[in-house]
């Protein structure tokens, strides 16, 4: 009984780092896809809305996330100043924060 023992032991010692190796293979192998299909993907793209963001100007036609459309009437750090609609020759304008924008829309495309 004592042999027995003390072979499994001996087993288990000699293929002890081999095994445990393989153990973490699948887990580095769900890290690797999770990075290249998700994390990378989405860093991406909060870059280029970034980007899109910090290049807002006056007079630019946007959409929000919220699916707002309307023309850029004023920016500051944070928010932007947004005109809606024209009522009696008046603009109707609401602040968003910069972030809510969803898309530049081509010139021309909103009509008050």
């Amino acid at each position: 009984m004592f042999l027995i023992s003390d072979a499994l032991a001996a087993d288990a010692a000699a293929g002890g780092a081999a095994g445990a190796v393989m153990q973490f293979i699948p887990l580095l192998l769900i890290i690797v896809v999770f990075w290249l299909f998700l994390i990378r993907p989405q860093q991406k793209r909060a870059k280029e809305h970034q980007k899109m963001v910090d290049g807002l100007n006056v007079g630019d036609e946007v959409m929000t996330a919220g699916g707002i459309l309307g023309r850029v009437a004023g920016l500051d750090e944070q928010n932007v100043k947004l005109q809606i609609a024209e009522v009696d020759g008046k603009a109707v304008c609401i602040r968003i924060g910069r972030v809510t924008v969803a898309n530049v829309l081509p010139k021309g495309t909103v009509k008050f």
